[in-house]
């Protein structure tokens, strides 16, 4: 195994949840009510990939995700149970559960998606890519896995794992939205997942990527790596139009009401994990008319329409950005405030009205402040969804350039970096 390199910079500053995603899929892209105890940069740690051996599952589809129970012990990332999807001559494509730990401390499954080729590995074996998904909803149902499709490459030759994130997938949990411990370690211990696939051939070698919701995954991953996963070479981190600045708004007619949906979403997410956090106390009363079901029988999509019904007499009865506890729960999840090595590369278009212009630039700023080299591609007129197919050629090569060892450019510093290009 590598050594792990030396954190640069860490700190962390507090900032409150306004706004995101919203049609951020990648897809490119419980409920237990133990009390929370995790430190920021939550504290658990495994030395080595192990062996162990998960149940072949050939069951239907919606039985895969009906978590065993009791949970059998493991530490994060030992598989539970895998499922063939596909098996071809050039990559196999399995559907996995693993085990990872939430941001309440708690042991939990986690479902996804690993795809891996079938050719001679090369020596020390493949990289792996970590994709951080989007914004599908809060549900199990919801789940990207549940579809079958092999993992996105992003334009790597690897090994490619696709995690669902805590509380997505399993039947009867709902997913801590935006919980930057949930989803780094999610994120992270499907890394060490595919790495207990013996014929996958991953390496410690590893780069992260997500656009959206799944860019607030991929900084989440990037910040607990190496305390979290010591044993693990992260080599480079993708951030496509992420969720950040939880703190701020901006002028911009979409930009309050992505913030209040995606606040609404985060909220309830987060009282999966925080018993002290209770709904109701915020959401307003024709909010909590609609009942829970908006968010455990719905996903994107209706939950959006839910809310757009009530919406003009406003959805909150106290802002959870300013009042206790939400304010400080919420604030934990942000990202931006922690340094590594590891280079990061922050990608947004100039027509997007999900995560907008001026939040992207406003991130790209405190990760300078921060000390993060960051690299800054504006791309002018790309909207949330065109941007990842305008970029496509550019996130790859810069992704393979930094597995091939080729020095990262800088953009702090740079007077044009938030120049937008075609």
């Amino acid at each position: 195994m590598t050594a792990t390199r030396p954190r640069r910079r860490a700190h962390r500053g507090s900032a409150l949840l306004a706004a995101v995603l919203l049609l951020g899929a990648v897809a490119c892209s419980g409920d237990d009510g133990t009390d929370a105890e995790s430190g920021d940069d939550g504290g658990t740690t495994t030395t080595a990939a192990t062996l162990v051996e998960p149940e072949r599952f050939e069951g239907e589809t919606a039985d895969f995700y009906v978590v065993p129970d009791p949970l059998p012990p493991g530490e994060p990332g030992d598989l539970i149970r895998v499922q063939e999807l596909e098996s071809g001559t050039d990559e196999v494509t399995l559907r996995i559960m693993y085990h990872s730990i939430d941001g309440a401390g708690r042991d939990r499954a986690v479902t996804g998606i690993a795809t891996y080729p079938t050719a001679e590995p090369p020596e020390g074996g493949w990289p792996v890519v970590s994709t951080a998904n989007g914004t599908v909803g809060l549900a199990g149902q919801c789940a990207l896995s549940r579809h079958g499709s092999p993992a996105a490459a992003w334009g790597i030759e690897g090994v490619r794992v696709q995690s669902d994130y805590i509380g997505m997938g399993p039947v009867g949990e709902i997913h801590p939205y935006l919980s930057r411990l949930s989803e780094g370690h999610s994120v992270i211990d499907a890394v060490r997942a595919v790495r207990n696939l013996p014929d996958a051939n991953a390496s410690e070698r590893w780069v992260v990527a997500g656009h959206s919701q799944g860019g607030h995954g991929s900084l989440s991953a990037h910040e607990l790596s190496e305390e979290y996963a010591p044993e693990l070479d992260l080599v480079a981190t993708l951030t496509m139009a992420p969720a950040a600045m939880f703190g701020d708004t901006f002028d911009d007619p979409m930009d309050s009401i992505v913030s209040n949906i995606v606040g609404m979403m985060g909220l309830r997410g987060n009282t999966t994990e925080h018993d002290e956090l209770v709904f109701e106390d915020y959401a307003a009363d024709s909010v909590v008319a609609l009942g829970d079901g908006i968010f455990t029988d719905q996903c994107l999509d209706g939950i959006i329409s839910s809310l757009v019904s009530v919406a003009f007499g406003g959805l909150w009865k106290v802002d959870p950005y300013t009042t206790e506890p939400a304010a400080s729960i919420l604030a934990a999840n942000d990202v931006g405030f922690v340094a590594l090595d590891t280079p990061v590369f922050l990608v947004s278009g100039t027509a997007d009205d999900r995560v907008v212009i001026d939040r992207a630039l406003a991130l790209f700023d405190r990760l300078c402040e921060t000390g993060q080299t960051t690299e800054l591609l504006v791309i002018d007129g790309a909207d949330h969804g065109s941007v990842l197919g305008a970029t496509a050629d550019r996130t790859a090569a810069w992704l393979n350039a930094r597995l091939d060892g080729e020095p990262p450019a800088d953009s702090c510093g740079d007077p044009d970096a938030k120049t937008p290009v075609a």
